[in-house]
């Protein structure tokens, strides 16, 4: 899975870095001049936001198991990860692939399985954005961000402005350069923004667009039963290395007196 965004990513950085080094930019200027720290800094942000793109488009996103396949993996280690729903909870059917759904769970037509806390299917990364690999997601668009701003400068510093075609031909890729960065840099900084908020507020991209088509949201008490405060909500996101059962939030925040 991601093979194809994989390849055009590793392309695309490759080609950015290629060319920002073989135009008259600030880091090719910083080479010549021996200050290595920078473009250096710079290959390896690149370097590292193609692997994180690997490994987030390869990565389980949290795909349901079904019960035999939970059976006959069982262990110690699995049964520390997987969050032990309560008995007297009854589980939804996915009517797709017959797993039992753990709420917050959704069938991805395009992966064509459920998946834990799903937020999102990513064409980019040709995954889906689940409870697992979320985290790694929002890491993955933070370097990605950077290496987009930092590349747009570079790019933006080889530009000199002259009124004649033949600057416009010399200066083609750099100007190119810099105006698909700064596209992009708007669309991940929108994109990380809103996810951010969401996270902040512990509810998915799918609850947020789906919220008046979503059983457990329809007939909860609460407007949004997962919220526990902005703080807990970051930290469960970014420091809990466990799955969620969230039946338990969900029936002990309904319970609460109002």
């Amino acid at each position: 899975m991601g093979a194809g965004g994989l390849r055009a990513q590793a392309a695309l950085s490759a080609a950015l870095a290629l060319g920002l080094f073989l135009h008259r930019t600030e880091l090719r200027r910083q080479e010549e001049r021996g200050e290595l720290l920078a473009p250096l800094v710079f290959v390896l942000l690149v370097l590292g936001s193609v692997l994180l793109h690997a490994r987030v488009s390869r990565m389980d996103p949290g795909f349901v198991a079904a019960e035999e396949e939970l059976e006959a993996g069982k262990s110690e280690e699995q049964s520390l990860v997987t969050p032990q729903v309560p008995s007297n909870i009854k589980m939804r059917r996915c009517g797709y692939c017959m797993v039992k759904q753990p709420m917050r769970a959704k069938h991805c037509q395009l992966c064509r399985h459920c998946v834990r806390r799903y937020d999102h299917h990513c064409p980019w990364i040709e995954n889906c954005v689940g409870e697992k690999n979320h985290r790694l997601f929002i890491i993955y668009l933070s370097v990605q961000l950077v290496v987009l701003l930092w590349g747009g400068h570079a790019a933006w510093s080889g530009l000199y402005f002259e009124q004649s075609w033949d600057w416009l031909w010399h200066n083609i890729f750099l100007l190119m350069s810099f105006l698909l960065m700064a596209v992009f840099s708007i669309v991940v900084l929108l994109l990380l923004v809103s996810h951010l908020y969401l996270i902040s507020c512990n509810t998915t991209t799918w609850e947020f667009m789906s919220h008046h088509r979503i059983s457990y949201l329809q007939h909860s008490e609460l407007e949004n039963p997962f919220d526990q405060g902005v703080i807990l909500n970051l930290w469960r996101f970014f420091c809990s290395c466990h799955l969620t059962a969230w039946e338990k939030i969900y029936f002990h925040r309904n319970n609460e007196p109002v």
